[in-house]
C-alpha cells in the first residue's frame, strides 16, 4: 500500500471513530435523561433488554456457532462485571454534571495499567507511573473544585464515588476485554454481554423493576441505536488504523459532554473540571505511549 493510501485510510478511520464518539456521547446524554425519569437500575435493565433483542437477532442471522464452554464462562464473567460497572456509572451520571462524569471515567485506562501488573504480571514502567500520577492529580483537582463550594448536595459525594468506583471496575473489564477479543467476534460479545447484564439485573426486578412509561419507549430505543451504532463505528475504526492515531480522538467525548450538558441540562462547567479533565487526558495520552493496548480508552470495550 502506498503512503498516500495509508494516510487516507488512517484519516477515514479517525473521522469514523470521531463520529462513533459523537454517537456515544449523545447516548450518555440520553441515558442521563432516562435516569432522571426512571432511575439508573431500570434504565440499564430496559436498555439491556432492547440491546439483547437487537444484537441477538443480528447474531442469529449470521448462523454463528454457539461459543465453547470456556468462551461462555468468559462472556458470563465479563457480563456480570459490566452490569456493576454500568449500574454505578449510570447512578453517578444522574447526580453529577455530564462533563464531570465523563472526565472522571477517563481514569479507567490508568487503573488498568496497574491491574495488568497484578493480574497479568506485566511490568510497570516509570512512564506509566508518571502518567497515573498526572491523571490522579486531575481527579483531585475536580474533587477540590467541587467541594470548595458550600452548596453541593450530599448526593454529589456519592455520585463521584460511584463514577470512580465504576472506572476502577471498568479497568478490570478492560483486562477481560483483551482476552475476550481474542476468543470471540464483536457481534457475539455484544449479544452475550447485554444478555448477561440483563439476566444479572433481572434477579432484582421483583423488588426494583418497573414497567417502562409509554413516553420513554422512544428515548430508550434511541439509546440502544446510539450505543450499537457508536460501538460499531469505533470497532470498525480500530480494525483499520493503529490505536496511536485513534486514542486522542476519544477524548473529544469531554467536549461533547460539555456541549450536551449545557444544551439539554443547563450544566455549567467550572475551571476545576476543565483543568482536571486536561490533566487526566494528558495522563492517559502518556499512558498510551507506555502500553497502547491497555491504555486504549474506555468506549471500545464498552457496550
Amino acid at each position: 500500500m502506498t503512503p498516500t493510501k495509508t494516510t487516507t485510510s488512517t484519516l477515514l478511520a479517525v473521522l469514523v471513530c470521531s463520529m462513533g464518539i459523537l454517537l456515544l456521547s449523545a447516548m450518555d446524554a440520553a441515558v442521563k435523561g432516562l435516569v432522571l425519569v426512571i432511575g439508573a437500575y431500570n434504565t440499564l435493565l430496559w436498555r439491556s433488554l432492547f440491546a439483547t433483542t437487537t444484537a441477538g437477532a443480528i447474531w442469529a442471522s449470521t448462523s454463528s456457532p454457539w461459543p465453547s464452554a470456556k468462551v461462555l464462562r468468559l462472556h458470563v464473567l465479563r457480563g456480570v462485571v459490566v452490569a456493576f460497572v454500568a449500574l454505578s456509572f449510570f447512578w453517578g451520571l444522574g447526580r453529577l454534571p455530564l462533563a464531570e462524569t465523563i472526565a472522571l471515567s477517563f481514569i479507567a485506562p490508568l487503573v488498568a495499567l496497574f491491574l495488568a501488573a497484578v493480574l497479568l504480571g506485566e511490568k510497570i514502567g516509570r512512564s506509566a507511573v508518571s502518567a497515573s500520577v498526572v491523571g490522579m492529580v486531575g481527579v483531585l483537582v475536580i474533587m477540590i473544585g467541587k467541594f470548595s463550594h458550600t452548596g453541593y448536595a450530599p448526593d454529589v459525594v456519592l455520585g463521584m464515588a460511584a463514577v470512580i468506583g465504576s472506572a476502577i471496575l471498568y479497568a478490570y473489564n478492560l483486562i477481560l476485554a483483551r482476552r475476550q477479543a481474542l476468543m470471540a467476534k464483536p457481534l457475539e460479545i455484544v449479544f452475550f454481554q447485554n444478555l448477561v447484564v440483563g439476566v444479572t439485573l433481572g434477579l432484582a426486578a421483583p423488588w426494583l423493576g418497573m414497567s417502562l412509561p409509554q413516553d420513554q419507549w422512544l428515548p430508550l430505543a434511541g439509546v440502544t441505536v446510539l450505543a450499537l451504532g457508536g460501538h460499531f463505528l469505533m470497532n470498525w475504526s480500530y480494525a483499520r488504523a493503529e490505536a496511536q492515531y485513534l486514542i486522542p480522538t476519544e477524548y473529544s467525548a469531554f467536549v461533547w459532554a460539555i456541549i450536551l450538558g449545557w444544551v439539554f441540562f443547563d450544566e455549567a462547567v467550572g475551571w476545576s473540571t476543565l483543568a482536571g479533565a486536561f490533566l487526566i487526558i494528558v495522563g492517559c495520552l502518556l499512558a498510551s505511549r507506555a502500553k497502547p493496548k491497555l491504555a486504549e480508552p474506555i468506549e471500545v470495550a464498552a457496550v
